[in-house]
């Protein structure tokens, strides 16, 4: 029997996805809304701030809930040093102005979020802008977790 054909390691791979899966779901929401311009309160393809692109990114990829507002979403799972981010983990900013905003970390030092001026892109954290302005990280669910649903949807 090859390893292909092997129902076992099919079923392994289901209970232990791998947490590169997040990082496929995360980026494959990143083609998704790449391009769609920001909106204060907007939540859809015509326009979308920061926190509504975290609930749809999390509800579509991880069957996971999170608040409408960042200051709400800033209350969720664990707060995490910024040192240990993966893939999923939430990132926070107090940028100038009124509001903060927040993104979604996606690995090798890239976050993905509803940027003002250019609306939804990927943007380096190490860059001078996000640095000045970084608040937080918080892991909303452990990242076998996350691993795990996304692995469920992909096969849903």
């Amino acid at each position: 029997m090859s390893p292909v054909d092997n129902p076992n390691r099919e079923l392994r791979s289901f209970q232990r996805p791998s947490p590169a899966l997040v990082r496929q779901a995360l980026l494959a929401q990143h083609e998704r809304w790449v391009g769609t311009p920001y909106r204060l309160g907007g939540e859809g393809q015509a326009g979308i701030d920061c926190s509504a692109l975290m609930q749809h990114v999390f509800n579509d990829s991880f069957r996971m809930d999170l608040p409408r507002t960042t200051e709400s979403q800033a209350l969720q799972g664990s707060r995490i040093e910024r040192s240990e981010l993966r893939p999923g983990d939430l990132v926070f900013f107090r940028p100038p102005g009124p509001y903060n905003h927040v993104g979604v970390y996606v690995g090798d030092g890239y976050f993905l979020h509803a940027s003002t001026s250019q609306g939804v892109i990927l943007s380096e954290i190490d860059n001078v802008y996000w640095q000045r302005h970084y608040w937080q990280s918080r892991r909303p669910m452990e990242q076998t977790q996350l691993a795990q649903r996304a692995a469920w949807r992909q096969r849903g």
